[in-house]
């Protein structure tokens, strides 16, 4: 009987993809079913994305700063941390941003009037800069630290693409889809996943290790991504498990 796949009989000739183990031959059939047009793969699904050599995972301003502003900080923490290790077994990129306070006779317009807002005074004069780069909020919490291989880009916008080489990093490595985790969902991850589903990138929000300072505005923002269509929503142990079975196939 020909073979579903291949087309021909075991006595003709042993179809290779029998011959796989069940892993490689579950990575074979996501290659072989993925939707195409014009030349093009069409990724649908996590699993479609999932690949290293197209996927990097953004950890979106873990500082100090800002975990500790969060009722639930330990708790995504212990989320991003285990995507991140998921994610360095199986061979992705990692990069890692931080927000950063200029001087206030550098600030300009709109970054003061949104520190106003946010510190609830009514003079640039009671403005203070968080996020100073030689400040203890500024840096990266101890749990999650940088490997030499990985980098770490400073952002003075809420999008991760602005003014940083955030883009231009995925493109020359051919990425084509990220990751994202950290905090905070309605102040940041929002604005560069939509930057980033604009630029042509596959965002993936891994929801349970997204923090958030206000849940309403976070749900609010899931809720608008989810309508727009081309964000893709997962949780923290469906994406550690795709890692998973990533690192047990070859490259």
């Amino acid at each position: 009987m020909p073979h579903r796949l291949c087309g021909f009989s075991a006595a003709e000739y042993p179809c290779p993809i029998d011959l796989l183990p069940k892993y490689h031959f579950r990575f074979f059939v996501r290659i072989l079913f993925m939707h195409r047009a014009f030349g093009l793969e069409i990724p649908q699904t996590l699993q479609d994305v999932c690949d290293p050599r197209r996927m990097a995972l953004i950890v979106y301003d873990m500082q100090v700063g800002i975990v500790k502003q969060i009722a639930n900080g330990a708790h995504i923490t212990a989320g991003v941390a285990q995507v991140l290790e998921a994610a360095r077994s199986a061979g992705m990129r990692v990069i890692f941003t931080r927000h950063m306070s200029l001087p206030k006779e550098l600030t300009g317009v709109s970054q003061l009037r949104m520190a106003m807002a946010w510190q609830r005074v009514q003079s640039v004069d009671e403005v203070k800069p968080w996020f100073l780069p030689d400040s203890p909020n500024f840096q990266l919490i101890p749990e999650l630290r940088p490997r030499g291989s990985e980098a770490v880009f400073d952002k003075i916008t809420m999008s991760a693409f602005e003014g940083t080489p955030l883009n231009i990093t995925l493109r020359d490595c051919r990425i084509s889809a990220f990751a994202i985790v950290g905090i905070a969902m309605e102040i940041g991850i929002d604005p560069t996943v939509r930057h980033g589903a604009d630029l042509g990138y596959i965002p993936v929000v891994v929801q349970d290790a997204c923090g958030s300072g206000h849940q309403d505005a976070a749900a609010r923002s899931v809720a608008s991504l989810q309508f727009m269509g081309d964000t893709l929503f997962t949780n923290v142990e469906t994406i550690c498990s795709q890692f998973r079975r990533i690192s047990r196939v070859p490259q």
